[in-house]
């Protein structure tokens, strides 16, 4: 038998049959393991590289060159943190001749085949180690092009965020370039240039350019970051603390090309129609103020001056918010805005949304988002949490804010378990993780069209599968439930719109994969289920829509008729349209999905549904199958028909929760042998896979397909705490304790 801990670490050794307390820990050990960091801000130069819809960021330097001339060398660099080590496929697209030097050794020349073939892509298995990881690209300019595209494959899901090298731009985000120079200045590693130290000592010139120049120098801030723009308005927000013991008077002194108005926490200090040079003095108790200008361009230049000053000492002003590469900015500006598109006041002094800067109805109005007073420079918020490698791992770090399916099954998780245990807290930390995602939903959209690819709800945003939306919009409905935040509403109606609309389907409506050019080109996966129908259910319910409802339904009965195993009564993991046929594998957890999945559709759909009778059918003949594979030790088997492949705790969770609910909801025929069966493995998951910590083992990583079941037992081995098992280890554990209530009452 798989064994993962001693007996004695064991969660049923340290809390026997108390379902409660175990379920406690679980989730106790999740929260306290992924602490509510939210994104990293960053400054990022617009002038600099961007990415495509792909991920991969462009660095085509005929275009930002054109006269650059055949022969001549230049080159890209870059820096990743990484908090751990991590392996990951690194994409790269030849423009012309390409030299790619990963932490300063050379790991990628291209060939002629790969710089003639600007379509082809190579792919690269690199390791992040912990700490910095540097990134450099030499390039030679030829007739056929001159550069390359780099980034991580998936990049949506495997996220590398790349940084400015040289310590002049630390904290920035994004790829430096150089100017072409005639001669080779790195012949070889030995001549690379130290990435973290000064870029002065490079010996190139670096682009996109961080600094004003002398000539934008001297004109006025807003000036030089908009333009003179008579009549439009645009807002300026710093932060100062009075920090002297009571009460003291301020003295402000501003110079303005045209009308200011000057809030203080809100309340309005300084209001001038016209321009001119103000001094005010006014009494501020010790403590942080926000201070916020509205300045309005009139007919000559545009821009003001601000000083502040307590007792003849200037009061130092800092940045309201903390965005690293901004050097000793103290300002963050958004606009300029029409006159009539002001926005409210209470809506400003945020980062969380976008601002109108027109008065056109939402779709074709002009936006803008806070900038620093540097060269095309805005802020961006960054994803910079517990990262993705090849195998789906994530590591220590925490998996607060971000958007993905396995972490869907988590948040509900944990709303289910918050509610059983009567722990709001619990349920407020699953509410405010999806909140922390969907408060940013329409600056990632916007950050998308402005920068090629989001930094944040990358998921969300390059929505292309079901893996992408389902799982966490399902859960975000859920969560719905609780605080009925109202900014769910259209990231739910966007996914729908997806799913009812968009998705590719076969010729009888069943869903399923194309993905052109990848290894799951024309696929079925069982997992799909899962992904579609319990967000389908739960925007029938919220929405009021039942072509919803109706189409979770039917996704049932069309995946049967591809994946279902009649011998055995259990389901294939994949169907691959390009052979014509199943794989025959009875992936535990594909298996799983389709059986959770389908409870929470019977648990809603009415008694007078026309796909009712066979759906409960469906569930009877599924549930029959997979109890005779149950093993002795209450575990279901990573392959369910092969008894040498190892004992897998997530699959095992799901069965147990199908089982319980089954029961308690009388759709089984022989409901004592199903709930003998669930209080086995719930027993099982409590000795085998659960420790007294909350640790949770025998989680098997995420899956890609095969025909055969190697492998899924000996590549896909079992990740400690990995964000498959979590979630649905907690659900398991409340819907085996509502049975044991609902048997004994």
């Amino acid at each position: 038998m798989t064994v993962y801990f001693q007996e004695q670490e064991s969660a049923h050794y340290r809390f026997g049959d108390n379902d409660a307390e175990i379920l406690k820990v679980l989730a106790q050990r999740y929260i306290g393991a992924n602490p509510q960091a939210g994104f990293v801000y960053r400054t990022f130069h617009q002038s600099g590289v961007l990415q495509n819809k792909e991920g991969l960021y462009e660095i085509d330097l005929s275009q930002r060159f054109p006269s650059a001339k055949p022969g001549q060398w230049a080159y890209g660099a870059g820096v990743v943190w990484s908090d751990e080590e991590r392996n990951l496929d690194i994409i790269i697209r030849c423009l012309g001749p390409v030299r790619f030097f990963f932490n300063g050794s050379l790991t990628y020349r291209s060939n002629v085949i790969d710089e003639m073939s600007p379509d082809a892509s190579v792919k690269l298995n690199v390791t992040f180690t912990k700490g910095w990881n540097t990134l450099f690209i030499k390039m030679k300019h030829t007739p056929a092009g001159f550069g390359c595209l780099i980034g991580s494959d998936e990049a949506k899901v495997r996220i590398l965020n790349v940084l400015a090298p040289f310590k002049e731009r630390q904290g920035k985000a994004g790829w430096v370039f150089s100017a072409p120079v005639d001669k080779d200045m790195v012949p070889d590693e030995t001549a690379l240039p130290d990435l973290l130290s000064y870029e002065q000592n490079s010996g190139l010139s670096w682009f996109p350019g961080y600094q004003w120049n002398e000539e934008e120098r001297e004109l006025p801030s807003l000036e030089r970051m908009y333009g003179r723009q008579p009549g439009k308005l645009a807002f300026a927000w710093t932060r100062f603390r009075q920090h002297l013991a009571g009460s003291h008077p301020v003295n402000m002194v501003i110079t303005s090309s045209g009308p200011i108005t000057v809030w203080i926490n809100g309340k309005e200090t300084v209001k001038e129609n016209k321009a001119g040079h103000y001094a005010f003095e006014f009494p501020l108790s010790n403590g942080v103020y926000d201070l916020l200008v509205k300045s309005v361009c009139g007919e000559g230049v545009w821009g003001y001056t601000l000083t502040a000053s307590i007792g003849g000492a200037p009061i130092d002003l800092y940045a309201p918010h903390q965005v690293h590469g901004s050097g000793d900015a103290a300002w963050l500006y958004v606009g300029p805005f029409q006159a009539e598109a002001e926005p409210e006041l209470s809506d400003l002094q945020r980062t969380d949304r976008l601002y109108a800067t027109t008065r056109e109805v939402k779709e074709k109005a002009d936006y803008a988002y806070w900038r620093l007073d540097l060269p095309h420079a805005w802020i961006r918020p960054y994803y910079e949490n517990s990262m993705l490698s090849n195998k789906w791992t994530v590591g220590t770090m925490t998996n607060y804010a971000r958007w993905d399916y396995p972490l869907g099954v988590t948040i509900y998780g944990l709303l289910q378990t918050g509610r059983f245990l009567h722990r709001p807290d619990m349920i407020r930390y699953a509410t405010e993780h999806v909140q922390a995602c969907t408060d940013m939903f329409d600056y990632s959209l916007w950050d998308a069209e402005q920068y090629g690819f989001p930094a944040i709800n990358q998921q969300l945003v390059m929505m292309k599968m079901l893996d992408n939306c389902g799982s966490f919009g399902s859960a975000m409905l859920e969560a719905y439930r609780e605080c009925g935040d109202n900014a769910f509403l259209p990231v739910a109606s966007r996914i729908a719109d997806f799913m009812l609309n968009k998705l590719e389907r076969r010729e009888d409506g069943a869903f399923y994969r194309t993905c052109p050019g990848e290894y799951s080109a024309d696929t079925m996966w069982a997992d799909d289920l899962y992904m579609s129908t319990p967000f389908l259910r739960r925007y029938a319910e919220i929405s009021g829509d039942a072509r919803a409802l109706d189409e979770a339904a039917k996704q049932f009965l069309r995946f049967r008729n591809y994946l279902f195993m009649p011998e055995q009564r259990i389901m294939s993991h994949v169907y691959d349209f390009k052979y014509g046929r199943a794989t025959g594998i009875p992936w535990g957890r594909g298996n799983g999905w389709v059986l959770f999945s389908l409870t929470e559709v019977l648990e809603v759909l009415p008694e007078t549904h026309e796909d009712r009778a066979a759906l409960l059918e469906f569930f009877n003949e599924l549930c029959e199958g997979y109890l005779v594979l149950q093993s002795d030790s209450g575990l279901w088997h990573q392959v369910l028909n092969a008894s040498e492949t190892y004992l897998e705790a997530s699959c095992t969770a799901m069965f147990a929760y199908a089982f319980a609910r089954g029961v308690r909801f009388s759709w089984l025929r022989e409901p004592n042998r199903y709930a003998e069966a669930a209080f086995l493995a719930w027993n099982g998951l409590s000795r085998i896979a659960i420790d007294r910590q909350g640790n949770v083992h025998g989680v098997c990583s995420g899956s890609r397909y095969a025909f055969h079941p190697e492998y899924y037992n000996e590549d896909l081995r079992t990740v400690t705490n990995d964000n498959h098992g979590i979630g649905i280890m907690m659900l398991a554990g409340t819907e085996v304790a509502k049975l044991k209530g609902y048997l004994s009452s």
